[in-house]
């Protein structure tokens, strides 16, 4: 109970008492961005890898696999957008970001590629796209588990 009640005090200290918070994560060196746009695209076809077998294996038939298979759709597609984001920030010289005040920002672009600060801001929305990825995974864990724990241990080993 005690340790419910730290979590809780924690999370309202966290939603009521914010300090800066970047949706997308920036990084000070080069290598740094590279193992990380690297863990995006193996996350990206791992998940990819978890549907295939999930449809191949017709286990999308039950609804917590299904649920799991819907999270890993938008895990793809979140990480297509991080992958973006991040390359359009850090590795492309085709806008720049800087801080006007506390939490306003000035999107700048070349000439011609205006559009493309609006297409950067909604890649910055990525909790969109992340967060209903960890309900559909959570959903799908708990539909598994209840599932289990509804099927009784059968005594006698298959042969």
């Amino acid at each position: 109970m005690r340790l419910r009640s730290i979590g809780m005090t924690a999370s309202l200290a966290g939603l009521f008492l914010p300090s800066m918070a970047h949706a997308t994560q920036t990084h000070g060196g080069a290598e740094g961005l590279v193992v990380h746009q690297f863990a995006h695209l193996f996350f990206f076809f791992s998940m990819g890898l978890l549907i295939y077998w999930l449809r191949k294996r017709r286990l999308v038939s039950d609804r917590g696999w299904r649920y799991i298979q819907y999270a890993a759709l938008f895990f793809i597609i979140w990480n297509l957008d991080a992958f973006f984001s991040h390359w359009l920030l850090e590795q492309s010289d085709i806008l720049t970001v800087e801080t006007i005040e506390g939490m306003r920002l000035r999107i700048s672009t070349g000439p011609g590629l205006q559009w493309l600060g609006g297409v950067y801001y909604l890649t910055k929305l990525d909790h969109l796209l992340c967060v209903p990825a960890m309900v559909f995974l959570w959903l799908g864990l708990r539909r598994l588990y209840h599932t289990s724990a509804a099927v009784p241990d059968d005594p006698e080993p298959v042969r």
